[in-house]
Parts: structure tokens; C-alpha cells; sequence
């Protein structure tokens, strides 16, 4: 899968997942909040990743759209163009420097990934073991750690604050980091009707994966 894409499809359980985990107080009822309460959201997005030494390897920035159920687009903006949509059957990576774009069926795509929750509505404890990490930084924050050991990713951190998402930071098996930062977040905004779909400009490559 797409590096970018994999990035992006795991991000979204973060916003999408049914099913919340029980708890009163601390960064899980703030997560659990921010699951039950979000049907539309906007926001601006810095994504760093690091490798195993922890060095920053690229930055990327852009806007990032989500309308329940199972629609988001990811607008990346620099340092390239670069646009991701889910229009709730199919998942479109299309580049625009490149004219190529690849379509994948919306479950394939999220295969293998904690999105795949997304399609299931399986409950959070099901796949992961959930600890409230208490506060940093301002911040409220949640470690999932994945129940199969196989899986793309060894640990997922969730942060809230006022019971939004702030930051999320995901290690992968091979010790590479990726780390999202939100802002100018917006949680009631207005999408026009054609937002999360996608049509391939004239004289685009189409690839089917």
C-alpha cells in the first residue's frame, strides 16, 4: 500500500470507530467523547516521520475533511500535491504532478490496518488494550497497543484536549514514527455536495489495485 495512503487509513479509526471503550475520567472519556460526539470534521495537519534513530525524514501539511460514515479526503499541500478521497465504496490516491491515479475498494484499502475498524464497528478493546497515559504537554492522552502482533503497527498514542484530537502518533514494526499535529480544527463544517468524490481529470493513468 501507499506509504501516505497507510498513514492516512490508519489515522482515520482514530475519528471514525465505533463502539467506545468505558471509562470516567482522563483522556479515554475524552476519546470516547470524541468518537460519540463528531459526525463532520475539519482540519489543517502537519505530518512528521522519523526513523529508527528518530531522525526527521519529511514533513508534509495539508487539510484534512471527514463526514461519517466512512468519508474523508486528505489534501496534501506541500511539499507536493497530493490528494486521497474516500467516497465510502472506493479509496482514490491521485497525483497530480505524475497524471496517475490508483483505486482500491474501500475495504481492501483499509486492510491490515486499524481502519479496518471502520468497516467492522468491532468495539476498540477488541483489537487493542487501552491505557489512559493521564496528562502532558496540556494534553490528555490514550496508548493502544494492538492485541495482533503482526499487525503494521506496534503502538498507536492518541491526544485530546476539550475532548477534541490533537496529535496522534503511530510506531510501526520496523521503529519508524509518524506523528500528526491538528489545527484550526473545526468540528460543524459546511462540505459542498462533492467533496468525497472523485473524478480522474482527462488523461489520467487509472490504476485498479
Amino acid at each position: 500500500m501507499n506509504l501516505v495512503l497507510r498513514f492516512a487509513t490508519a489515522l482515520l479509526f482514530g475519528f471514525l470507530l465505533t463502539g467506545p471503550v468505558q471509562a470516567s475520567t482522563g483522556g479515554i472519556e475524552q476519546m470516547n467523547r470524541f468518537i460519540e460526539g463528531v459526525e463532520r470534521f475539519q482540519a489543517n495537519f502537519e505530518q512528521s516521520v522519523f526513523n529508527e534513530s528518530t531522525n526527521e525524514m519529511y514533513v508534509s501539511e495539508g487539510v484534512f475533511y471527514l463526514q461519517r460514515p466512512n468519508r474523508f479526503r486528505w489534501d496534501y499541500q506541500i511539499p507536493e500535491e497530493q490528494l486521497i478521497v474516500a467516497d465510502g465504496r472506493q479509496v482514490w490516491l491521485y497525483d497530480p504532478e505524475l497524471e496517475q491515479v490508483s483505486v482500491q475498494s474501500q475495504k481492501k484499502a483499509l486492510r491490515g490496518t486499524p481502519a479496518m475498524l471502520l468497516i467492522s464497528g468491532e468495539p476498540i478493546t477488541d483489537h487493542f488494550t487501552v491505557v489512559d497515559l493521564g496528562e502532558r504537554g496540556a494534553l490528555s492522552w490514550v496508548e493502544l497497543t494492538p492485541h495482533d502482533e503482526e499487525g503494521q503497527f506496534s503502538r498507536i498514542l492518541l491526544a485530546f484536549a476539550d475532548n477534541q484530537l490533537q496529535r496522534i502518533e503511530m510506531a510501526d514494526q520496523f521503529g519508524q514514527i509518524t506523528r500528526f499535529r491538528f489545527f484550526a480544527i473545526d468540528t460543524q463544517p459546511v462540505f459542498n455536495s462533492g467533496l468525497f468524490t472523485f473524478t480522474p481529470p482527462l488523461n489520467t493513468d487509472i490504476y485498479n489495485q
